[in-house]
């Protein structure tokens, strides 16, 4: 689609003639299943869950997960290609939410809890969501106000959470709450199941965005919710903040894939846009203004690009240093606003306007400088190793 016109990567490992046939068959589905819908989608605020279904049975939901659960048997890989799938068509990253859910199960969850929740989350039976952010606190998750008191084999969860995807959608939720005293060491995760049908879980406002609207984001509200006390993920209170910390490299990549194809989306739809585009008699296309600005930006998703793959390549390896995902993280999503906007000024006028498809995409990238840790933080976390 927009690979063609940016110069020939280098092959790594994982980028194997079965990732490329995988990367086809997740390409015809989105085409064929998901994209005619997305405005829809987008209208309504959200994807609807049964949606998921279907696109578990192809195998692309968690892909790689082993086939004892359900799953494809794939790698990380195959995961982050199916997100570059759904950037490259404009889709939100929901999945990748879930993906990041399945993977504390799987990881921090007893024998019990895996085999309760892991074949449903593979299946789409169970559509997840993370309640980390709160309305005073974000990135501070050591500052988490929402509390869980045990009571006998019960916990009560009380508080509220902000900024949460798929909340509405989604029906399998991991709340991060206070069990013990002030700090890290007192954060626990537990999960809610079947979350619409539980008194005490309630969603709030479903939360009007500047871009991103195929994605619900929502307020949710813990009143006395009570939940089992072998819902608590693992075994042992206060493990929550190293679980949640244990898989940052990665889903600092679930940002950084979608962000290099944005990027190659954006370079594409430009160019065949100032190809057309009639301007004082030649098109804009032959402008040397117009050549050397998309020079520069297919420079830079050639870059992102080859960045981006060499990451999956070390996740694969197991040599992913977080610093390095932190740096693919900022850098990524920094340079997808940069050349959205120097696309979107080519447009003129029609750039300012939704039905563009350049247009949602500026609106769309401005949130990859936020969630999943801003570039502030990004900078600092890497700071802190420079003067280690």
């Amino acid at each position: 689609m927009t690979h063609e016109l940016l110069p020939q990567q280098h092959r790594h490992a994982w980028m194997t003639q079965e990732m490329d046939d995988f990367r086809a068959q997740v390409r015809r589905y989105i085409t064929r299943e998901m994209s005619p819908h997305l405005d829809t989608w987008r209208r309504q605020g959200f994807i609807p869950r049964e949606v998921w279904k279907p696109f578990a049975q192809m195998g692309f939901l968690l892909p790689e997960f082993g086939e004892e659960w359900g799953g494809g048997g794939g790698t990380l890989a195959h995961q982050l290609v199916v997100q570059d799938e759904m950037a490259l068509q404009e889709l939100p990253e929901n999945i990748g939410v879930h993906s990041i859910v399945s993977h504390y199960i799987l990881d921090y969850g007893t024998p019990e809890q895996k085999a309760r929740w892991v074949p449903g989350l593979v299946s789409g039976d169970f559509f997840a969501s993370i309640a980390l952010t709160e309305p005073g606190c974000g990135s501070d998750l050591k500052s988490l106000r929402t509390r869980a008191q045990r009571e006998g084999d019960e916990y009560v969860i009380n508080g509220a959470k902000m900024f949460i995807t798929n909340a509405f959608s989604g029906n399998f939720m991991v709340v991060a709450a206070r069990t013990g005293e002030a700090g890290s060491g007192g954060v626990s995760l537990l999960v809610v199941e079947n979350t619409h049908d539980q008194p005490g879980f309630r969603i709030g406002r479903r939360l009007e965005k500047l871009g991103q609207h195929a994605s619900d984001t929502c307020e949710v509200f813990f009143d006395n919710l009570r939940v089992p006390a072998h819902n608590l993920l693992g075994t042992v209170e206060g493990q929550g903040f190293r679980q949640v910390m244990s898989q940052l490299a990665y889903e600092r990549l679930l940002l950084a894939v979608p962000a290099a194809a944005a990027i190659e989306l954006a370079v594409s739809l430009t160019v065949d846009y100032t190809r057309q585009r009639p301007a004082f008699g030649q098109h804009l296309s032959d402008f040397q203004n117009t050549r050397f600005k998309l020079a520069e930006c297919a420079t830079i998703a050639h870059v992102v690009r080859g960045f981006v793959n060499d990451c999956i390549q070390r996740l694969l390896d197991g040599t992913l240093d977080d610093e390095a995902a932190y740096m693919a993280k900022w850098w990524c999503t920094e340079q997808q606003c940069k050349v959205v906007d120097d696309c979107l000024q080519l447009f003129g006028g029609y750039g300012y306007m939704s039905e563009y498809p350049i247009a949602r995409l500026y609106a769309d990238a401005r949130v990859q400088r936020i969630y999943g840790g801003t570039t502030e933080i990004m900078k600092d976390l890497i700071a802190r190793r420079l003067f280690a």
